[in-house]
């Protein structure tokens, strides 16, 4: 069975830096697209970033110049560079991975960001 985990998570002063890193429990074949998406406290969950198997990326206005999405390893899959974070940067961050003919679409638990003096 497939489980992906985050890490880096933490608390951080406005600013500040983290890390975010994707694993998974075994190697994943097929994947089309690798995504960190956010959900704050009352919100909807977000898509921050992507980036597909071709390296293409995308992230949402908010993040532009200041979040780095890379793709590195089969089961260190993705990372999730954040600079300059803000208040309005907390929140939880779930990894997601998935084929591009609907085979799977996983899911890791979330890790903690909180931005705060």
């Amino acid at each position: 069975q497939v489980q992906l985990v985050e890490s880096g998570g933490g608390l951080v002063q406005p600013g500040g830096s983290l890390r975010l890193s994707c694993a998974a429990s075994v190697t994943i074949r097929g994947i089309n697209v690798l995504g960190w998406y956010r959900q704050a406290p009352g919100k909807q969950r977000e898509l921050v970033a992507t980036i597909t198997s071709g390296g293409l990326k995308n992230y949402v206005d908010s993040v532009k110049g200041r979040f780095t999405i890379s793709r590195y390893s089969p089961k260190n899959l993705v990372s999730l560079q954040m600079n300059s974070l803000k208040p309005e940067d907390t929140a939880v961050y779930y990894c997601n991975v998935r084929s591009g003919v609907g085979q799977y679409d996983y899911w890791g638990r979330g890790t903690q960001v909180t931005v705060s003096s």
